[in-house]
């Protein structure tokens, strides 16, 4: 017997092992004590309804044993997948797309008091001054969209594109609210929006994961990874991070002395052990455990081709910007087009850097975010024309925007003027725009009053963006929930509008 028959042999034998320990007689009655209970309490919520047929609010979507297999959504769907480009630190709407020259004429002046009594700020103590729009503006295509000398790119393809120029929140912190655009709560322990999508759609690849997520810029967003996390979901619908330079995923590759065959039988004698404890304790996130380790193996094949951006042509390179081997925004782009080609379900991407304080450059309003701009404005333009010419637009959703806006007042930390030109965190007014997926072309819904402080038309929640991305995707998201802790959830929680305005 050769040393790899009898490695696996062992691995074999030690599993068997480990079942057989589980089921001893007194584990048998220790369990059972809490298990008649539990039988009895099925009984009686059965005989309410509780779980039953009849209960038509909670769709449970939960296949054990096919956890990611392809789901039909509620109607038919307009979008099969996501792109959600979430640009972390909140990017100023007033220097990209809010056009507000009333607000140049009061450059430098004090702020209102009408401005600031009863308001809540993240920094700005005192009376700040105001900050008129540091960049030009103009319209450009057939919608006549306005858009700021530091996007040229994307002035290109407005017409693609629906802006939303309203957007309000309630969290004026990163953290919570990321979590809250992301998750539809801003307290810790809900699922994010692609955990709900691959819970209700799974992929169309079986070889890949159905929520991936790619970062950018250095740093994670401030409210880390609960921003991809799956909550009180099963696990195995929680994003795979992945990454541009290197392995695509840690730990990829067979160590040393292992070929892909042994690693199939330790994954296979894993899960045989698994499989066992499954039917012990019925706990789902046995079979999610069993479903990642399959997925991981066929991984080792799948991943490194899609995650490989040096095989595509070089027009493609130069259109959006890419640097092979580096870790960048650009490169996170083409490989979202890449995956969602591949049928991976939602691309997350996050990029690092836009919280314009005017603490120092790389926050600077004229300065730091000119560069990101820059960073971005090329691959992303690229990302929607990509997508258009493969016929793939049509099917994707296409997302942008942060988690606040900025405020039109400069910045003055703790009352005193920052080095450099900043804005505020902002919950009043921010810009988010979508483009495919069946949202309509060349439309600005929403409105600000003259200076970008409030909204004043078309203002809308991040509930209500929730629910227009879940109708694109065939969802009525009243409707889509999961059980848990007694009651029905839902990425919306109880509040969301689809944005009818948008929807073409």
């Amino acid at each position: 017997m050769t040393q790899k028959e009898l490695h696996i042999q062992r691995l074999v034998k030690e599993a068997e092992e480990q079942v057989l320990q589980m089921n001893t007689r007194r584990h048998f009655l220790k369990e059972c004590a809490f298990g008649f209970g539990s039988l009895a309490l099925g009984s009686l919520l059965q005989s309410c309804g509780v779980g039953s047929s009849s209960n038509l609010i909670t769709h449970n979507l939960f296949d054990p044993a096919h956890p990611l297999a392809p789901k039909l959504p509620h109607f038919a769907a307009k979008a099969k997948r996501i792109i959600y480009l979430h640009m972390a630190g909140a990017p100023s709407q007033l220097e990209l797309f809010d056009y507000k020259p009333e607000l140049l004429k009061l450059n430098g002046q004090d702020c209102p008091q009408s401005l600031l009594e009863g308001k809540r700020f993240a920094f700005i103590r005192g009376v700040p001054k105001m900050l008129g729009p540091q960049a030009k503006f103009s319209q450009h295509g057939q919608s006549g969209a306005w858009v700021s000398e530091h996007l040229p790119h994307l002035s290109s393809i407005v017409d693609e594109i629906s802006f939303l120029k309203a957007v309000t929140t309630d969290q004026f912190n990163h953290a919570p609210a990321q979590l809250l655009m992301h998750s539809g709560s801003a307290r810790l322990g809900r699922p994010s929006m692609g955990s709900w999508v691959t819970y209700g759609l799974g992929t169309e690849n079986q070889n890949l994961p159905g929520f991936v997520v790619l970062t950018s810029g250095g740093k994670f967003p401030d409210a880390g990874k609960s921003v991809w996390g799956s909550g009180f979901l099963p696990s195995v619908y929680q994003g795979v991070q992945c990454r541009s330079e290197g392995d695509p995923v840690l730990f990829i590759k067979d160590p040393s002395g292992m070929d892909r065959d042994l690693r199939k039988a330790s994954i296979d004698a894993i899960n045989k052990v698994n499989e066992e404890e499954y039917k012990e304790y019925n706990d789902p996130e046995t079979l999610s455990r069993i479903s990642q380790y399959e997925m991981a193996y066929k991984m080792q094949v799948s991943a490194p081709e899609v995650m490989d951006i040096s095989n595509e042509p070089d027009y493609i390179k130069e259109m959006y910007g890419v640097q092979p081997g580096k870790a960048c925004f650009a490169n996170n782009v083409l490989l979202a087009r890449k995956l969602v080609e591949k049928g991976v379900r939602f691309v997350q991407l996050f990029d690092w850097g836009w919280d314009s304080h005017g603490t120092d450059p790389s926050l600077a309003i004229d300065l730091g975010l000119i560069n990101k701009c820059r960073q971005t404005d090329k691959a992303v333009t690229a990302l929607i024309f990509d997508l258009k010419q493969r016929g793939l637009l049509e099917e994707t959703l296409v997302i942008w925007g942060g988690e606040f806006g900025r405020t039109p007042m400069m910045e003055n930390r703790e009352g005193k003027q920052n080095p450099y030109k900043g804005r505020d965190h902002h919950v009043d007014a921010f810009t988010i725009w979508m483009a495919g997926g069946g949202i309509s072309k060349g439309v600005t819904y929403g409105e600000t009053d003259e200076i970008g402080y409030y909204a004043i038309d078309g203002k809308v929640t991040p509930y209500d963006v929730q629910a227009t991305i879940l109708n694109q995707l065939g969802f009525d998201h009243e409707k889509f929930t999961y059980q848990f802790q007694g009651r029905p959830f839902r990425l919306t929680d109880v509040s969301g509008r689809v944005i009818e305005e948008i929807v073409g």
